[in-house]
């Protein structure tokens, strides 16, 4: 029997195994949390759309402004000097800013979502490697957002490319749904691909590879992200392949060194611990 006064310590939650039942029911949980966030984050864009939606054509505007009227064709409104986009089908205005709604709500709402998977997959690591949850999150935001950015900053260039290309015979008329699938593929694969990093560093961080076997795998690294950067680039141009492949290059470097941190890190702890028992 234990006396009134005992305290036994509480056992980690995350250390305690769960049953199929009990680890289907929290992927449910965060499932839904995610799901709720993400209609929120639509509903914020299908107010914005008419905004959204102008920020989008900014590359391709600017592009038509600085080109002869010819070189945009029927995308460039002669009277007022704005680039339209065409409908080709009745409801493809309503299918169109249903999917804008969507993906940008998946954006906004990137940090819950990637919040609700580590809080899922957290009971699988140890104490030491559930501590660096915020850094892994906030990284992959931000990259993600970093790619986007440079996506976007890339598309003027990738349109001249591409309609410069399409032939003296032939006349540009975007269409809208197909020019946002554009915009928004070229974010999500610049996106994506920053990420890529951040998802080596995890692995080196459970030991999965180590620092040392990346460096010496460093020549066959670079053919597959160009490889990469080619294969998921929907413009298909050298432009946006060189802007993709450059950075993820540096960044696989970068998460070497990162994992190299981290790997002296541990050493130096187990080494203490030794000391210490």
């Amino acid at each position: 029997m234990s006396r009134r006064g005992d305290k036994s310590p509480k056992p980690d939650p995350a250390q305690q195994e769960m049953t199929l039942t009990e680890h289907l029911a929290e992927l449910r949980m965060r499932i839904i949390r995610a799901g709720l966030a993400i209609m929120v984050g639509g509903v914020v864009v299908m107010a914005l759309y008419d905004h959204i939606l102008s920020w989008m054509l900014r590359p391709y505007a600017d592009l038509c402004r600085s080109e002869p009227p010819s070189f945009c064709g029927q995308s460039l409104d002669p009277a007022t000097g704005k680039v339209v986009l065409f409908n080709l089908d009745p409801i493809e205005g309503l299918t169109t800013r249903l999917k804008v709604s969507f993906y940008g709500g998946l954006v906004l709402a990137l940090p819950v979502v990637l919040w609700q998977i580590w809080r899922f997959v957290v009971p699988a690591l140890h104490k030491t490697e559930r501590r660096y949850a915020m850094g892994f999150v906030l990284s992959s935001i931000l990259l993600f957002l970093f790619g986007c950015a440079i996506a976007f900053y890339t598309l003027n260039p990738a349109l001249k490319f591409m309609i410069s290309w399409a032939g003296q015979d032939t006349t540009p008329a975007f269409q809208v749904q197909a020019y946002i699938r554009l915009v928004g593929l070229m974010c999500l694969a610049f996106g994506v691909g920053f990420i890529i990093p951040v998802l080596l560093v995890f692995l080196e961080l459970i030991r999965v590879i180590t620092p040392r076997q990346l460096l010496r795998a460093w020549r066959y690294a670079l053919v597959i992200i160009f490889f990469v950067a080619a294969v998921i680039t929907p413009s298909g141009d050298p432009i946006s392949l060189i802007a993709l492949a450059i950075p993820m290059t540096i960044l696989y470097f970068v998460a070497i060194f990162v994992g190299w941190i981290f790997q002296r890190a541990r050493g130096k702890r187990e080494r203490n611990a030794e000391v210490e028992s």
